[in-house]
């Protein structure tokens, strides 16, 4: 019985790897992947439609660890909440009801680990400046770690329809 432990332990950890390799959001298309060492541990670039305002659409990279990073450190179930973002104009843009307070609101997230830790993005409109702001963060609960990439998409020579109307900018 004690032999079979550790074929079920490793069983079930690949297992684990598979869902969580095809766990990517729906909102999330890959459209690079590439290699940065020799053990095969890589980056990967995702495309992400923001939903409320179409015409933006932001590349995020991120960590993917390989095989053999997971068994030489033994953490099967974390990836590095490291991700670098940088958002565009792609189309013509038209803002939905999006939310205009301080705080912003998420509009992607995804799971860099089991339990306690991924990584997501926020948008804040800035009025003062017309501008949308797009920051990636870690929600990792550890040493206050506070990793975070920022982009910005100014609008005011955008011609952006606004579904609710043009906020009126605060000074």
């Amino acid at each position: 019985m004690r032999a079979r432990l550790p074929l079920l332990n490793t069983l079930a950890a690949l297992s684990a790897l598979a869902l969580l390799g095809v766990a990517r959001p729906a909102l999330a298309e890959d459209v690079g992947r590439f290699s940065n060492d020799w053990t095969g541990n890589g980056l990967v670039v995702q495309a992400i439609e923001d939903p409320k305002v179409k015409g933006v659409t932001c590349h995020l990279v991120d960590f993917d660890r390989s095989l053999i990073d997971r068994l030489s450190k033994g953490n099967w179930f974390e990836d590095p909440s490291n991700a670098s973002i940088a958002c565009r104009m792609t189309g013509p843009v038209s803002v939905g009801d999006i939310d205009l307070s301080q705080k912003g609101e998420e509009v992607f997230s995804e799971r860099k680990s089991l339990i306690f830790k991924s990584i997501a993005i926020r948008r804040i409109y800035d009025r003062v400046n017309d501008t949308l702001v797009y920051v990636v963060y870690s929600r990792q609960v550890k040493d206050a770690s506070a990793k975070m990439s920022i982009s910005t998409v100014p609008l005011f020579q955008a011609n952006a329809m606004w579904e609710k109307g043009r906020p009126v900018a605060k000074k």
